[in-house]
């Protein structure tokens, strides 16, 4: 039940952090962006917030098999937010015609952060509800 809620969550908290990032505060950075699909393939998103919830919520299982604590969930959802959110913030516009480099790293950057630093409390309230580990 843990690792459903937390797919969800993960899928809720993505959806809601990088929607409001990409077709609301920053559609005209994103609208800039030439290599993007004027319509997102959703099927693809969703698939990919699956098999990321996936990931993170049985890699905090598998750091504290005996329960997790809010700050468990933190470091495991900030580390692969990291790993993630450094690629796309810093690699893409190495490879792509951003058209503005501090720009996409800027936005890219904060929308990761938000969202993995969001997701880890969530992660951790989550995993909490379902063990006896203290907060």
């Amino acid at each position: 039940m843990k690792h459903s809620l937390s797919i969800v969550a993960f899928i809720l908290i993505t959806f809601a952090v990088q929607g409001l990032n990409h077709f609301v505060i920053n559609a005209e950075h994103y609208a800039n962006v030439e290599f993007a699909r004027p319509e997102p393939v959703m099927a693809l998103g969703f698939l990919t917030m699956i098999v990321q919830g996936s990931i993170l919520t049985l890699a905090l299982g598998y750091i504290a098999p005996m329960g997790a604590r809010i700050k468990d969930a933190m470091i495991v959802s900030l580390s692969f937010g990291l790993f993630l959110g450094f690629y796309i913030a810093v690699t893409e516009p190495a490879k792509y015609a951003a058209p503005s480099v501090p720009g996409w790293i800027f936005t890219e950057g904060l929308a990761s952060t938000i969202q993995f630093t969001l997701f880890g409390y969530v992660l951790g309230l989550i995993h909490r509800r379902f063990t006896k580990v203290p907060a």
